[in-house]
């Protein structure tokens, strides 16, 4: 079976080659013994997954391994974002001492973006420092987390607060796990994808907004297009600005206002990642069409097309509540992209024209913010 693969290219002070491969297409899980050779310094795996993903591919994934010449461990916690959590992340490095791994010990993450998150953050710190590979089983992982190398958990004070950088020695995205998704998962992925479009890739927006309804229907061919393009232009950014400098933030499109829609949801709650994502694509624009930034036009289209193909444009009543607005521009205060008490937006001229912007009214945020929850 063919496959494709996208090389992430880092330069680095250091005599280790950091680079790595993405490579996507149907039929990996039972190759990922033989394609992690070559990046594995030992013969000993450690597997992470969760309780969703370990039915359907542990087994597969432990035989592959095993029969590569791998001495295989394995720990399963619980789905949902409740997992990423100390007390988690304590859990896997007890387990892996526990089963003697050692630094070169390969990590193996099995599962869509918390377990490789979890994953990451736990290999970054294990023994000073372990190799890891994601087996990304979700859309929005394939296109996005699975890539970059950023590791974290959630805390009360927000998402993804405590994490590292840490790049993985490879990344195995096997097309089949996506058809046994629910259909919401393929959706809250969609959002990733669009949100390539919508940084600098008009393009693609247009191409997504005739082709959107085959990728997020899982159809062969546009969805290996729209993975394999979303896939270029992550590894091209993470090349560009790995530890999110500078023009790595542009991947952070609607992000501020969707982390602060998951806290105030409740992380597991109302709001998958990628439909937060969504809803903040949307307003991030809106906001920027009322700064007179860009037409408000291409804030229509971006809250259209994301409509159209089922995701949500609006924040979500809790308990037939709407979320409080003020309560929502306070968590974004503790965001991570704060700088000197100022939130860094990212805001756009246009589609496909996004930029960052440290100087944002608060009261401007907070208009958009109680237009959003009223409609």
């Amino acid at each position: 079976m063919t496959h494709q693969t996208l090389r992430v290219t880092l330069d680095g002070d250091t005599a280790v080659d950091r680079s790595y491969d993405i490579l996507t297409g149907p039929g990996l899980i039972d190759r990922v013994g033989e394609l992690a050779l070559p990046v594995a310094r030992g013969r000993k795996a450690f597997i992470l997954t969760d309780e969703n993903v370990a039915p359907l591919y542990l087994g597969r994934t432990e035989a592959s391994l095993t029969a590569a010449g791998f001495s295989v461990r394995h720990l399963t916690v619980p789905a949902g974002e409740q997992s990423k959590s100390f007390s988690t992340l304590e859990q896997v490095l007890t387990a892996m001492l526990d089963a003697r791994c050692e630094r070169s010990t390969l990590l193996v993450a099995l599962g869509g973006g918390i377990i490789g998150d979890l994953a990451g953050f736990a290999a970054s710190i294990l023994l000073r420092g372990v190799d890891f590979i994601q087996i990304p089983t979700t859309l929005l992982s394939q296109v996005d987390s699975s890539v970059g190398g950023k590791t974290g958990i959630n805390t009360r004070h927000g998402k993804n607060l405590i994490g590292t950088f840490h790049q993985p020695r490879l990344v195995i995205a096997d097309t089949d796990t996506l058809s046994t998704l629910p259909r919401r998962e393929v959706l809250a992925g969609y959002a990733e994808v669009a949100k390539y479009g919508l940084i600098d890739d008009a393009p693609f927006w247009d191409w997504l907004e005739q082709n959107g309804t085959d990728v997020v229907a899982l159809s062969p061919a546009p969805l290996a297009l729209a993975i394999h393009t979303s896939c270029t232009a992550k590894a091209r950014v993470v090349a560009a600005d790995e530890t999110e400098t500078g023009v790595r933030a542009l991947l952070n499109l609607g992000h501020t206002f969707g982390h602060a829609l998951e806290a105030e949801g409740g992380y597991g709650g109302p709001l998958l990642h990628g439909e937060a994502v969504a809803v903040g694509m949307v307003m991030a624009f809106d906001l920027s069409a009322a700064m007179g930034l860009c037409r408000r036009e291409d804030a229509a289209r971006v809250r259209a097309h994301l409509s159209a193909v089922g995701l949500p444009v609006v924040p979500p009543k809790i308990n037939g509540t709407a979320m409080d607005a003020r309560a929502l521009l306070n968590h974004m205060a503790g965001d991570k992209k704060v700088k000197d008490g100022k939130v860094t937006f990212v805001l756009a001229r246009g589609i496909g024209e996004s930029f960052l912007s440290p100087d944002v009214d608060p009261a401007d945020v907070l208009r958009v913010l109680e237009q959003a929850v009223t409609a």
